[in-house]
C-alpha cells in the first residue's frame, strides 16, 4: 500500500472501477491496438502483478507499443489505462524495479502521465485542427479525455507518497489531467507541488513540464535556465522503453 494520502481528489471525483472488474468485464477482444485486436491484453496486464520486475517492466513497455504506439489513443487505451491506475495500490506496485531503488508504482504513475498527455488539450486541440469532429462526443479520444476525474482520484493518493520518485511520478500525471474542467478546483493545491517539481526535480522534462503548468495556471515563475527546449520535449517525463528495459 501507499505510504501516505493526500487530501486533493477526496471530495467529488468518481470512483475507479476494481482492476479485477476492468479485466473480467471488458471485451478486450473487440478492442482495437497497435497491433490488431486486444485479446492478449489480458495476459500482458497480469503480467503487472508478477512477483519479477523484469516481468512487470516488460509487460508495461508491451502495453506502451500496443495501446499508445506513436502517441496514438486507441479504444484500448482507456481501460488499460484504469486497470493501470487501479493497481497502484496492489502490493505489487511496491515491486523495486531492476538495478534501482525505486518501486514499479513509479513506472505506472510515469506511464499514466505520459499516456494521459497523448490526451491533453495542446495535443488533441491540435489534432482537431486537422481532423475536425476529432473531439465530438463518443469519439475515443473524448471517451478517454472523460476518464481524467476517474483517473486522478486514482493518482491523487501519491502525491505526498514517501517516496520521491512516486511523489514526482504522481504530481505530473497529476497535472496532466487536471486539465479537465471538473478538476479546477484542485489547481491551487496542485500548483504547490508542482513548485517542487520545478525546484528540486532532477527530470529536467519534468521541471519543464510543471514550468509550463504554473505559467498557464497563472502562477508566477522564476526566469527560465538558459537551455533550449526541444520540440519532443514538451510533455511529461516518458518512461518508456529505454528507460523500462534495464540491462540484464
Amino acid at each position: 500500500m501507499h505510504d501516505s494520502r493526500s487530501g486533493a481528489g477526496a471530495s467529488r471525483e468518481p470512483d475507479l472501477p476494481p482492476y479485477q472488474v476492468v479485466l473480467a468485464e471488458t471485451d478486450w477482444a473487440s478492442l482495437e491496438t497497435a497491433f490488431g485486436n486486444g485479446e492478449d491484453l489480458p495476459t500482458i496486464l497480469a503480467r503487472l502483478l508478477e512477483p519479477d520486475p523484469k516481468v512487470q517492466v516488460t509487460a508495461l513497455s508491451e502495453l506502451g507499443e500496443m495501446v499508445n504506439h506513436q502517441s496514438t489513443i486507441y479504444d484500448s487505451t482507456a481501460p488499460v489505462a484504469m486497470y493501470v491506475a487501479g493497481i497502484l495500490t496492489h502490493p505489487a506496485a511496491t515491486t523495486p524495479r531492476p538495478y534501482r531503488n525505486v518501486p514499479i508504482r513509479a513506472a505506472l504513475l510515469n506511464w499514466l502521465a505520459s499516456t494521459s498527455y497523448d490526451a491533453s488539450d495542446e495535443i488533441a486541440g491540435r489534432i482537431e485542427q486537422w481532423f475536425p469532429g476529432f473531439l465530438t462526443p463518443g469519439t475515443t479520444m473524448a471517451a478517454f479525455r472523460d476518464l481524467r476525474p476517474v483517473l486522478y482520484r486514482a493518482v491523487a493518493p501519491f502525491l505526498q507518497d514517501s517516496h520521491e520518485d512516486v511523489r514526482e511520478a504522481a504530481v505530473i500525471a497529476a497535472l496532466v489531467l487536471a486539465e479537465h474542467p471538473a478538476l479546477a478546483e484542485h489547481r491551487d493545491h496542485l500548483a504547490v507541488h508542482a513548485r517542487r517539481v520545478l525546484d528540486t526535480s532532477g527530470h529536467d522534462p519534468n521541471r519543464r513540464f510543471a514550468r509550463r503548468v504554473l505559467e498557464a495556471w497563472g502562477h508566477d515563475v522564476p526566469s527560465p535556465e538558459p537551455f533550449r527546449e526541444e520540440p519532443w520535449d514538451q510533455g511529461p517525463h516518458n518512461d518508456g522503453r529505454g528507460d523500462l528495459e534495464p540491462p540484464f
